[in-house]
């Protein structure tokens, strides 16, 4: 059975790299704190642009937020003329806030993320007991994608894929010849993502996993995150569908099914939650902005006791 939201991917990835489609321009920024990559992606012939994963910096100890990451973003952006059309998340991220809705009211852009998002909401609605007021339909985001969804980038066209297992929401976008594949996989040397988050799947992923390693072996891969593989001492956040197949830790060409799951599952039980799980998941989830203040004015975040 042909997969076509693959095989429009594939057939966008080659027009680029034979050159009847126009190659993107991709600048990375990346957050040590959170061990996160965001990135710029804009169109050189119209100038409009993408911002994938931002990061709004938040300081757990004292509550405190700040944009010092979203404004280097920001700084580049204007230093290079680019107008903003959307802001994508590929997940709602259980590691960093996201800087979304600052970039946004700075430099516009439709907020993007995948259609199950709502899954998402409503797990986590029920865990930090967000009531009646949190709306669980995805409505505070623009815009919805879903699986094989086309848009474009000025004259560049891109492909939404759903990718899930990390989350259920978990979107890839393919954009000319690259593609910002969020939590999926990590570089080469550390493997991939865990999928033992409420709605994760590890069947589900290395299905997802499978589906975009059957892109095309030059697609450029650009990466949410990167935590130094041991024996390396540089952060990475670029590579290869070829590298991957070839050189993944855990799911290079060879590896089954079965195999990768016994491994996931095993591996994910020995991993602590991620630091900011508490604050991300719950801004996030509310396409990234904060919790409505209560009535002495103050925004607060929950914190569910013997819960996750």
């Amino acid at each position: 059975m042909v997969d076509s939201p693959v095989a429009k991917a594939t057939a966008l990835i080659d027009a680029t790299y034979a050159g009847r489609a126009p190659l993107p321009v991709i600048r990375s920024f990346f957050d040590e704190t959170t061990f996160t990559a965001s990135h710029v992606v804009h169109d050189p012939a119209t100038r409009e642009a993408a911002i994938i994963d931002s990061v709004l910096d938040y300081d757990p100890a004292s509550g405190r937020t700040n944009a010092t990451s979203a404004q280097a973003i920001l700084d580049y952006i204007e230093s290079e003329n680019l107008t903003v059309v959307w802001q994508l998340e590929t997940h709602a991220h259980a590691d960093h806030l996201s800087a979304a809705p600052w970039l946004q009211e700075h430099l516009g852009g439709k907020l993007a993320i995948g259609a199950e998002i709502t899954h998402v909401q409503e797990v986590f609605g029920k865990i930090f007991n967000a009531g009646t007021r949190f709306a669980r339909d995805g409505s505070q985001f623009d815009h919805l994608f879903k699986d094989g969804d086309v848009f474009h980038i000025g004259t560049i066209q891109a492909i939404a894929l759903h990718v899930p297992g990390h989350t259920p929401a978990d979107m890839a976008f393919v954009i000319g010849d690259a593609a910002f594949i969020g939590d999926t996989l990590f570089m080469p040397d550390f493997g991939t993502a865990r999928a033992d988050f409420p709605g994760g799947d590890a069947r589900q992923l290395y299905q997802s996993i499978r589906r975009l390693l059957s892109l095309p072996r030059e697609t450029r891969l650009f990466l949410c995150h990167d935590y130094k593989a041991p024996g390396r001492d540089y952060y990475a956040w670029e590579t290869t569908i070829g590298a991957q197949r070839d050189h993944n830790l855990h799911v290079h060409d060879g590896v089954s099914e079965d195999e990768f799951v016994t491994m996931r599952t095993k591996r994910d039980a020995t991993l602590s939650l991620p630091n900011l799980i508490m604050p991300s998941v719950q801004i996030n989830m509310r396409g990234g902005r904060l919790p409505e203040p209560e009535e002495n004015g103050t925004r607060y975040i929950k914190i569910p006791l013997d819960t996750l």
